[in-house]
């Protein structure tokens, strides 16, 4: 679509001569999605609208008992040291942000009372800041009341470089001041057209104040609330097992009418994802299975007569292959994976073409993802309006060999290519989870015959995304040459996700390994490309700076996307979830119930 012609709908929005609803559905027909669409608009001047709730209890409580089945269960509960998004969601059960995302990528309000736009004043002009209106009455669920004070502080507490938040990147170049009890103004240091981005969603929940002001900074993994929390949510906190289970009771005092539906919510953790499936759609024993990344096939069966159905979402969730750019074999001042070390492979940018080669991305789709899968090139795969249509994936054995024969890399007496007196000798490490397991032995089969030796490690989930220090098998610690995951996008808008590689994040010793670059790469283009687009105010002109930084990384062979995965979740069949492609699973829950 022309710029010209983008710019005279959103006028017609703006003057009333277009709803809302016949602009989204022109974006649609040139593909853009829904949560594009309503960006589009905000960052034209148009409010933002928030999502039509679908909630239809008429009291509060009386709904039994709220069944989730995580299996990945969380280790700890503060939303600011969750390297894994299981910590994100068992954190989600209790704190609680400004705002959320709905599944059509609209805003809802959580702790806000309103939507800042720059219709009603909150949302300045030129982009430099926003502030927000807090609601009055909401208290911690000790009694003690919620205000602008907490909110101030949580963000004092995740910008203090000793607490080693694996949240500061979204904060630390903001500046959030008490305006009164009841408000506050967040400044940017330049324009910042996705102002929703602090405070808003699960990963950017906001702490007490009164709970957590002796435990900023050197003291911060101290907190009796790390695995207590005290928050403002549907539900309070009785239990919490790490790796096991949370449990949780209706908060009488909840500030939404009506809400919650459930007396109690339990979060068991354990298992597997097959395992999960069938004891929700098979056995009913409970009511929602979590991230059920199961074989198509083995859904379908179990669909069959069940008593739950999968449910789907789409997002822009990427299943990648990480590969590391430093040394996991050599320590330096006591850190693996040091940024004082380089790979002693990947730094041949051959041995990364070769490997993005050797990963059949379709035959993966066929034999495993299924419905839940779609083959892509990009890190980057949502909103569409962000997706780069400059880039390829091809499969072939017969190219990587090549590439690997110019490079001067030749197969050895035992068949395992070598150059300079070093192997290709791969350690590929991902979480036990069967698609995982099937998709590395796809992708070790090929590197074998490319003449690349791959030893394929397995790490229960729990440890391979805890947020322990102490543990040497996370995937940010990062102690092997590739690793496969999954990172949710979870907001319409690719900023945080994004903002994740600058080189300022990279994981290491000092900060505790939750700098959100793992990879360790550091690249000054896609620096400079991130810093634009965060502060581009022309919604076509930022997209092709976020493009541009997805296109660094293939062309750098950062990640090798194996899949752009849709969220798949199981649930009974008479839950009535709400699931978002662009938001955590439990972002949502206070407007979860069971239809009767």
């Amino acid at each position: 679509m022309l710029d010209k012609e983008l710019r005279s709908m959103i006028g017609q929005v703006k003057d009333g001569r277009m709803d809302r609803r016949g602009f989204i559905k022109h974006m649609a027909a040139v593909g853009l999605t829904a949560p594009l669409a309503n960006q589009i608009l905000a960052l034209g001047g148009v409010a933002m609208a928030e999502g039509a709730s679908t909630y239809k209890p008429t009291k509060r409580g009386g709904g039994g008992a709220l069944k989730l089945l995580w299996w990945q269960g969380p280790t700890l509960l503060n939303p600011h040291f969750a390297t894994g998004t299981k910590d994100q969601d068992g954190s989600r059960l209790f704190y609680e942000p400004l705002a959320c995302w709905d599944p059509d990528g609209n805003m809802k309000l959580v702790l806000a009372a309103e939507i800042p736009s720059i219709q009603n004043g909150l949302l300045a002009a030129d982009g430099k800041s926003v502030t927000w209106k807090l609601k009055p009455g909401v208290k911690w669920h000790d009694g003690k009341p919620f205000t602008a004070d907490d909110v101030v502080f949580t963000w004092e507490y995740i910008i203090d470089p000793a607490t080693a938040a694996i949240t500061v990147a979204t904060y630390r170049d903001i500046t959030v001041e008490k305006v009164d009890d009841l408000t506050v103004r967040i400044t940017f240091k330049k324009p910042t057209p996705f102002w929703a981005d602090a405070f808003v969603g699960a990963p950017n929940t906001i702490i007490p104040k009164h709970l957590f002001a002796d435990y900023k900074g050197s003291k911060s993994r101290e907190a009796p609330a790390n695995l207590s929390p005290v928050g403002t949510g549907p539900y309070k906190f009785v239990e919490f097992k790490p790796g096991d289970l949370v449990r949780g009771q209706l908060n009488p005092d909840y500030h939404m009418p009506n809400r919650p539906y459930f007396d109690t919510v339990e979060m068991k953790g354990g298992g597997d994802a097959v395992s999960a499936a069938r004891a929700v759609i098979q056995t009913g024993e409970y009511d929602f299975g979590w991230n059920i990344q199961v074989e198509d096939d083995v859904l379908l069966r179990l669909e069959k007569g069940g008593k739950g159905k999968t449910i789907y979402a789409v997002g822009g969730d990427t299943e990648f292959i990480a590969l590391n750019f430093t040394d996991p074999n050599t320590e330096v001042d006591g850190e693996k994976s040091s940024m004082k070390t380089k790979h002693p492979l990947f730094s041949d940018p051959a041995v990364r073409k070769a490997l993005s080669l050797l990963v059949d991305r379709e035959s993966v789709k066929k034999a495993i993802y299924g419905r839940a899968g779609r083959t892509t090139a990009n890190f980057l795969n949502g909103p569409e309006k962000f997706v780069s249509k400059n880039t390829s994936w091809e499969f072939s054995i017969e190219k990587a060999s090549k590439i690997l024969d110019d490079a001067g890399w030749k197969p050895g007496a035992d068949g395992i290519r070598e150059k300079d007196g070093k192997k290709l000798k791969l350690l590929y490490q991902t979480s036990i989870n069967g698609p995982r397991q099937k998709t590395q032995a796809i992708v070790k089969q090929a590197c074998q015959k490319a003449g690349i030796d791959v030893e394929l490690k397995s790490v229960v989930a729990s440890v391979f995304f805890s947020s322990d220090v102490a543990n040497p098998d996370t995937y940010a610690k990062f102690y092997a040459d590739i690793e496969m995951f999954q990172i949710p996008l979870s907001q319409p808008d690719p900023s945080q996700h994004m903002r994740r590689f600058l080189s300022t994040n990279v994981a290491t010793k000092e900060n505790k390994w939750q700098g959100t670059n793992f990879p360790r790469w550091v690249n000054k283009d896609y620096d400079a490309a991130i810093e634009a687009a965060e502060s581009e105010m022309d919604p076509l002109k930022r997209a092709a700076h976020y493009i541009k930084a997805n296109d660094l990384m293939y062309q750098d062979t950062v990640f090798i996307p194996v899949q752009h995965r849709l969220k798949v979740e199981a649930a009974a069949n008479n839950l009535r979830p709400i699931i978002s492609g662009w938001a955590n699973e439990t972002d949502n829950l206070h407007d979860w119930y069971r239809e009767e």
